[in-house]
């Protein structure tokens, strides 16, 4: 493909992630089946009755690199497993975009990033990152025990790449957690993502 026709699919790509709604709270969760780092099918029903968080993730776009490199996103996922959470970071990157591993690859690159969810998983066709209207890396969405919508939006409020600013930062997921399994209605329940553009399939 030449230069001006490369420019141009990437505009048409940028536009596609930029029109993606992130799901509205409230909504039912769309159901998915997706094959997780050792090559298992996971769906979304196997955790009926449980809280889930669903993280998008790009090990090698900065935004994500922020939380992974300071301790931040693992610490949040420990915390969640302590409660009984599910945690599935979900990668919506297509084969050969930044972000895709797949096979020994990508259990290296897991445990070198000290990753602790209970699954990755591979969405190498985009499907569920865009029912679930994810536009970046990182983006989340917490589903109730019901397998409701009840949080939709970015991992915090400071869109930096920067982790000194992660103490100065209200952090969404962990109190939209923390708020869900006391009973109570989230303080945020929609937040504008922040981050890299999920690399779909062009």
């Amino acid at each position: 493909m030449s230069h001006p026709l490369r420019w141009l699919a990437l505009l048409a790509l940028a536009a596609v992630v930029l029109a993606l709604e992130p799901i509205t709270p409230g909504t039912p969760a769309p159901a998915f089946t997706l094959p997780n780092a050792q090559g298992a099918s996971v769906s979304l029903a196997d955790f009926a009755g449980k809280i889930v968080v669903l993280e998008w993730v790009n090990f090698d776009c900065p935004f994500v690199r922020k939380f992974y490199r300071s301790g931040t996103m693992q610490e949040l996922q420990r915390e969640a497993a302590a409660q009984g959470v599910i945690w599935l970071s979900i990668c919506s990157s297509a084969p050969g975009q930044q972000g895709y591993f797949a096979g020994k690859a990508l259990l290296d690159r897991i445990a070198a990033e000290r990753a602790a969810p209970t699954h990755y998983l591979i969405d190498a066709d985009g499907t569920v990152g865009r029912a679930y209207g994810a536009r970046t890396t990182p983006q989340f969405v917490i589903i109730d025990r019901e397998g409701v919508v009840r949080y939709s939006g970015a991992i915090d409020s400071i869109r930096s790449a920067d982790p000194s600013d992660i103490p100065k930062a209200k952090n969404y997921v962990r109190n939209g957690l923390r708020e869900l399994i006391a009973g109570q209605p989230l303080s945020d329940a929609l937040t504008p993502p922040y981050g890299c553009s999920v690399k779909y399939a062009r």
